[in-house]
């Protein structure tokens, strides 16, 4: 009996601590498995408004706008700008190769012409003279003729076409496509290019075609013996920028821009001294360049003709006499480089020229901030004639008080050439 007890308190004992230890393991259980609580979050659903009647149902169709951004368009719009730069860069770089190639060859022109022209002359002067005291002077004679013959035909294209000035003008027109080329990558460089910056590029690469043309035939070759002197004129005409109230007082604006009313005043004085004596001095010099070219192109061909003519008819003197003229005057027009020097001072004055058309039509915009700034245009101008700031300051006032008193004021604007 004793045992049977003693058994039974074995077993609820056991089975209690089985219980305990089942429980256990369940709360180990839930615990891990347990998810916790998310806080609530409220969701606002997207504006209904009903569709169109389709088929007499009517469905909630939510709206969405698509919008695209502006800053993307403006990206867009930039590197086309840009691109439209940097196709011009390539076409400008191009023409720089050309008018290089070209004007080198131009110049091998101008020094083998002339030494082949002045080689038959002085041959055929020397057959002349000796027809004369010789006997076999018939052959001499003939000789004579056809080499002065071909002498003048050869002289008349030469000076029609003026090689020295055709290798300058190329020479010119590379260094205006540099310029210009650096130009178009400072602007790419410093800040971001607009579709006035594409319309103005072309429009000076045009000019530039149109100043310093290729062919050497026909109109389109710039005209070389004009009636008067020109200079040259390589930039786009300037009557599309805007005047309006160019004449308007501004005693009462205020300037803004790096601009006052005496660096006004100091630019327009500067304009005035470029146009009464550098323009008007080159102008001069021109006109007496392009009468000595005339004068030396017409009597080179004159006097190998007379020549040819002279041994033809006889007179071998005659004919040794005008040949050797001839050889000295074709020396001095190409030797010299008459035509050089014509288009060099035509350069020259178109430089002044551009020079005042650009400070006229700065002044001209009314709207100051739309000129460029006026610190960094005086300072431009002080660089193009080889003065410094103050320099070109003085000048401006030498010229008003020239004005003023009545005087002429001596001074050139420029000090570079």
């Amino acid at each position: 009996m004793a045992s049977l007890q003693a058994s039974n308190l074995i077993f609820s004992s056991s089975s209690s601590s089985l219980c305990c230890s089942s429980r256990r393991f369940n709360n180990v259980i839930s615990a891990a498995i347990s998810v916790p609580k998310l806080p609530k979050i409220s969701f606002s659903t997207p504006k209904m408004i009903p569709s169109r009647e389709l088929y007499g149902l009517t469905n909630p169709i939510p709206i969405e706008k698509i919008v695209v951004p502006i800053h993307q368009l403006d990206r867009n719009e930039e590197s086309n700008v840009k691109a439209q730069l940097y196709a011009i860069l390539e076409a400008v770089c191009d023409r720089v190769e050309m008018h290089n190639n070209i004007g080198e060859q131009r110049d091998n022109w101008n020094t083998l012409l002339l030494n082949s022209i002045n080689m038959i002359t002085l041959t055929a002067a020397t057959m002349a003279g000796v027809a004369a005291t010789g006997d076999f002077h018939l052959g001499l004679k003939l000789s004579s003729t056809l080499l002065f013959s071909a002498a003048t035909g050869v002289m008349m294209m030469v000076n029609k076409i003026q090689p020295s000035q055709l290798a300058e003008e190329q020479r010119n027109a590379v260094k205006l496509f540099k310029q210009l080329q650096r130009e178009i990558e400072t602007v790419i460089a410093v800040r971001v290019p607009c579709e006035e910056d594409v319309v103005e590029a072309m429009e000076k690469v045009l000019a530039l075609d149109k100043a310093y043309p290729l062919p050497l035939l026909g109109n389109k070759m710039t005209e070389k013996f004009p009636k008067t002197f020109e200079t040259a004129a390589w930039w786009p005409s300037r009557q599309h920028l805007k005047r309006n109230n160019r004449d308007s007082r501004r005693e009462s604006i205020k300037l803004s821009n790096g601009w006052s009313e005496e660096m006004e005043m100091e630019m327009r004085e500067i304009v005035k001294v470029l146009k009464t004596k550098d323009t008007e001095d080159y102008e001069r010099l021109g006109n007496l360049v392009l009468k000595i070219n005339k004068f030396l192109a017409i009597s080179g061909p004159l006097l190998t003709g007379i020549a040819a003519v002279g041994s033809f008819t006889g007179s071998p003197t005659l004919a040794a006499a005008a040949g050797a003229l001839a050889a000295v005057v074709n020396s001095f027009e190409h030797g010299g480089q008459v035509g050089m020097v014509l288009e060099m001072y035509k350069n020259c004055g178109g430089f002044f020229k551009q020079l005042e058309e650009s400070i006229e039509s700065t002044l001209g915009e009314s709207e100051v901030e739309k000129r460029e700034n006026g610190e960094m245009f005086e300072m431009k101008m002080a660089l193009k004639l080889g003065r410094s700031l103050s320099e070109l300051r003085d000048l401006a006032r030498k010229s008003s008080y020239s004005f003023i008193e009545g005087t002429q004021n001596e001074e050139f604007a420029s000090k570079l050439f």
